[in-house]
Formats: C-alpha cells, structure tokens, sequence
C-alpha cells in the first residue's frame, strides 16, 4: 500500500508504520498503518480516491491535541493536513488552512488589531479541530465567528459550506455528523483596539497557566461539561486527583485532565478515564462524556 501511494503522490509525505504516539499531544497511540501529510489538495484527493478504490480504512487526524489513538494504532490510512496551514487577512475576514493552528490565527487577528478570537490563544488545535468540535473557552465559541467553509468529501468532491450548514452544537458539528475533510476556514471579525484584545489575550493566557498542567502530555480537558456540574469539580469531589494507572494520572493541578506523568500508554489512559467515570457515577449519579475523541484498534 505505501510503495503505492508513494508512485501517486508526493513519496516524502508517505510514512509507513508510523508511530503515532510521534503526533499525539498524549506522546501516546499505536502504529498507523500509512500515515501520509499531503502537500497539496491534489495529492488529498488522490489518497481519498485510492483509498475508496482499495477499500481501506481513512482517518483524519489533525494535529493529534484532542485525541486518544488506542495502542493498537490505526489501520488503512491516516491523514494529517498540517501542510495545509496558510492564513490570509482581507480586511475583517480571516481565511485559514485547516492545519493552521487556531492559537496562530488568534495572533494573526491581533496583529491586524481585529478582535473576535481572544477566546481561542490558548487552545492547542488546528482550525479544522477547531472547527469539528466547535472549540470555545472563556465564553467564545468557534460558531460565533466562523462564515464558512470549504470541505472534501470521502468522494472527493470539494463543498462550499455557510453558516447554516455547520449545526454546531456544544463540542459538536456537522463535522461530528458526516464525513467531511475541512481544507478550510472563514472566519469574520470585528476591527478593534490592539491593546484592548492584547489584554485579553493576555488574561486568558495567564488564566490558562495558572490552572492547566501545562508542563506535561495531555490530550486537554477529557470530559465534556455535564448539564448543571463542571467536570474537573466531580472530579475532584469525588477525591482522584492524584489518582495514577500506569502512568497516566488525574492531574494535581486540574482534575478535568489526565496527564501522561511517567511513559504512559492509551490503555492507562483508557483505565483511568473509565475509572473516573465510574466513581463520579457512584458518588453522584453523573454519567461524565468523554470530550476526547478515541479511536484506533482495540
């Protein structure tokens, strides 16, 4: 399959038997059966076609910050757009590469004293990340600024999406729903005072430091916010920060994460996130969602 692709596409973007725990943000994950990071859209679309052709398995990863691959990796082909990563300013209206960083856009809208993405200086995933789980901290959303969108479907076919397409949804999209791959992103803004939306920034990101375990892998916040409670705080109730399987643990810092402290594996992870389902679950009849997708073989 690799030696395939590499006669059809760019060879030095075609990694077979990649291990994956090289792109996840946990430092965790099996081995990718082909792990290819296109150059250009041509190149994408014809892994999508091959791929169809040959019946294989396809996986979009993204930059690996909200993700658990399992340690038995991922079969078929996995696909990485972090090439696709060009951000473009035209008055209010940012255009950004899928594989952008939305942290980097943040900073591209203040540069251009544009005001609208404070929210997102601190989340480590890309615009298409951004865009599938409608991303948002300190109360801004993705939905809030994003116009439209230019996707590929698993035929290859490209589509223009609009603001009514999206059926964003708390840490949820179409994107969650169909199988589109985003190349790319509009997002509008509004002009605004460089100091002011610095300050902002900058809180943000102080606010973030002081609160988030920063210092090691993690995938972010594991869990989604259940109706009526905050996650890390059932948590930490229920007396598991601290709580270490293998070498994964509930962050001391933030009960919302779990960190990889010392060589962790998916399955510790996996341990321990069910772990801490469970006792929230007897202590407070609280069923706690993951945020983090997983995937891969079990």
């Amino acid at each position: 399959m690799a030696n395939d692709l590499k006669k059809k596409v760019d060879e030095q973007s075609v990694y077979p038997l990649f291990p994956l725990h090289k792109h996840t943000y946990t430092k965790t994950g099996g081995v990718a059966d082909v792990f290819i990071k296109p150059k250009h859209i041509d190149d994408l679309q014809t892994v999508i076609y091959y791929a169809k052709e040959h019946a294989l398995p396809l996986t979009i990863l993204g930059n690996g910050s909200n993700v658990l691959v399992r340690d038995k990796g991922l079969r078929g082909i996995v696909i990485a757009l972090e090439y696709f990563d060009q951000i473009h300013v035209d008055g209010t209206t940012i255009t950004a590469g899928s594989g952008a960083k939305i942290i980097d856009v943040s900073r591209t809208a203040l540069d251009h004293h544009l005001t609208g993405l404070e929210f997102a200086c601190g989340i480590p995933g890309s615009v298409g990340g951004a865009l599938v789980m409608n991303a948002g901290a300190y109360g801004g959303e993705t939905s809030t600024v994003l116009r439209k969108a230019t996707v590929l479907s698993y035929d290859g076919d490209l589509i223009t999406l609009g603001e009514d397409d999206f059926h964003f949804g708390y840490r949820k999209s179409i994107f969650t729903e169909k199988d589109y791959i985003i190349l790319e992103a509009v997002f509008e803004l509004k002009p605004g005072r460089f100091e002011e939306i610095k300050e902002a920034m900058d809180t943000f990101t102080a606010l973030r430091e002081s609160k988030q375990p920063l210092e090691y892998p993690s995938c972010g916040s594991v869990f989604k916010r259940p109706t009526g409670y905050f996650a890390g705080k059932l948590i930490q109730d229920s007396g598991l920060q601290g709580t270490r399987i293998g070498g994964a643990e509930i962050s001391k810092k933030h009960a919302g994460f779990i960190v990889n402290v010392d060589g962790a594996s998916s399955t510790d992870y996996l341990n321990l996130i069910r772990y801490a389902q469970d006792r929230v679950r007897e202590k407070f009849g609280v069923e706690l969602e993951t945020e983090v997708k997983i995937i891969g073989e079990d």
